[in-house]
């Protein structure tokens, strides 16, 4: 399975996932094509060290076009020339236009650093990225005082931020004294594990979807989420 990583910042997921697919700990996933939002990603020279070749390494700023749907295409074309089969978004940060998702239907995952509920309240959507999720996710439990994990999450992406199903997700217990920061740094590994067994799954043909029997929000607790991402916002402007 040749798959595009997409990346906008550090690239450590896809910094995994390559080393992964170099010890065999992956197999049968081919990192093919990197693709960037941002010309000073950190995760570009990781991608570069690693022995992705330059010209399978490219900046495609949304910025650049005048469209979202030429930005889309563009997007396409490079992963036509390198028939790529699958795309993963890891620290994406970028709203992934709509001919693309349709392009790669069912063949397109998202990587989320908390717990997300399909068609229910949850921890996504639009702001909700880096310590802000985690932040959030930290005062809710505090504040309903009930539910003390947060979880590393892969779903499938949509036309709207985090809204897809939910592939495979691992929990990871939020101690008493955690920070955003503290979290953020034990959940960054097992959100690893989470992208490359969800990969692995993908090239084994062995896909499944996963739905909630209890929702993460309560009735009366809508108010209490919505104040948890707005102070989580305000305390980490940039993420």
């Amino acid at each position: 399975m040749r798959i595009a990583l997409l990346i906008s910042g550090s690239g450590t997921t896809m910094e995994a996932i390559i080393k992964a697919t170099q010890n065999g700990t992956l197999k049968n996933v081919i990192p093919s094509l990197i693709i960037s939002s941002r010309d000073d990603a950190n995760g570009i020279d990781k991608a570069k060290k690693l022995g992705i070749k330059d010209e399978d390494i490219l900046v495609l700023n949304p910025k650049d076009f005048k469209i979202r749907y030429e930005f889309g295409e563009k997007i396409i074309n490079e992963c036509r020339k390198r028939k790529i089969d699958f795309i993963g978004q890891y620290g994406w940060m970028v709203m992934t236009p709509e001919n693309v998702i349709k392009e790669f239907e069912e063949m397109i995952v998202n990587q989320h650093p908390g717990p997300l509920d399909t068609g229910r309240l949850d921890f996504g959507g639009a702001g909700m990225y880096g310590l802000r999720v985690h932040q959030a996710r930290l005062e809710f439990v505090q504040r309903t005082k009930r539910n003390y994990w947060t979880e590393a999450t892969a779903h499938r992406v949509t036309t709207k931020f985090d809204e897809g199903a939910i592939l495979i997700r691992k929990q990871i217990p939020i101690l008493e004294n955690d920070t955003a920061e503290t979290l953020q740094a034990r959940v960054l590994p097992i959100e690893h594990q989470v992208q490359i067994e969800t990969l692995q799954d993908f090239a084994n043909g062995k896909v499944s979807e996963f739905v909630r029997d209890e929702p993460l929000v309560l009735p009366g607790e809508e108010k209490i989420l919505d104040e948890c991402k707005k102070l989580a916002i305000k305390m980490y402007p940039n993420g």
